[in-house]
């Protein structure tokens, strides 16, 4: 004999909870994001960093061994290419070591964080060199690059922010000083600084 047993309407099959294993996937989702929003980018290159400060350390005797104008900004280009080449690099290798992505959540905020300000490092170089004003490099270069370190290393360990600050300070200094202190300026901020808060990355936070 069969048996009859009621339909189940669809406004009840949609008013059921989701299957328990969705709700443990969503939470796990959540908790990996908050997880990700509140770490800290720490594939920052303290060794890479102090390889760069000894490049602009020798970059700034040469330098200031030029007499035209066009060669020495040629120089210092040169120099910031290759900088950025070697902080790619050096990061990609103390992530892989790390075992951390280098393009997760707190990367890509170190990463888009940077970019403005030296977007805008660009952008005043090319309008400087076009007005023939080289006594300004200096003290923009290192505010700007100061002002990116500041904004990116929100982002990071505490102490990129506070290598940020010390080149806007000395970019500071750098504006109101007589232009031929430029290169001394240049080996004691991408110099000096960088060898500096390079060794305190690599010592307290592993290479």
């Amino acid at each position: 004999m069969s048996t009859i047993r009621p339909v189940r309407s669809q406004t009840e099959k949609d008013s059921e909870p989701p299957a328990l294993h969705l709700h443990a996937m969503d939470n796990l989702k959540f908790i990996r994001e908050t997880m990700e929003s509140a770490a800290s980018f720490t594939a920052v290159p303290g060794w890479g960093q102090v390889i760069i400060g000894v490049l602009a350390v020798i970059t700034a005797y040469l330098a200031n061994k030029q007499t035209n104008s066009n060669y020495w900004l040629i120089i210092w280009i040169t120099l910031a290419i290759l900088s950025l080449v070697i902080s790619l690099i050096s990061m990609q290798l103390k992530a892989k070591v790390s075992k951390i992505p280098l393009f997760s959540r707190p990367g890509q905020k170190f990463a888009l964080s940077c970019s403005p300000p030296m977007l805008a490092a660009a952008i005043l170089t090319l309008s400087l060199y076009n007005s023939n004003n080289f006594s300004l490099f200096t003290g923009m270069w290192l505010l700007l690059y100061g002002a990116g370190i500041i904004t990116g290393g929100a982002f990071s360990v505490k102490v990129v922010p506070v290598m940020g600050i010390c080149f806007m300070v000395l970019g500071l200094i750098a504006v109101f000083s007589p232009a031929t202190w430029g290169n001394a300026f240049m080996a004691l901020g991408f110099g000096l600084l960088h060898i500096v808060f390079g060794l305190i990355i690599a010592w307290r936070y592993g290479g």
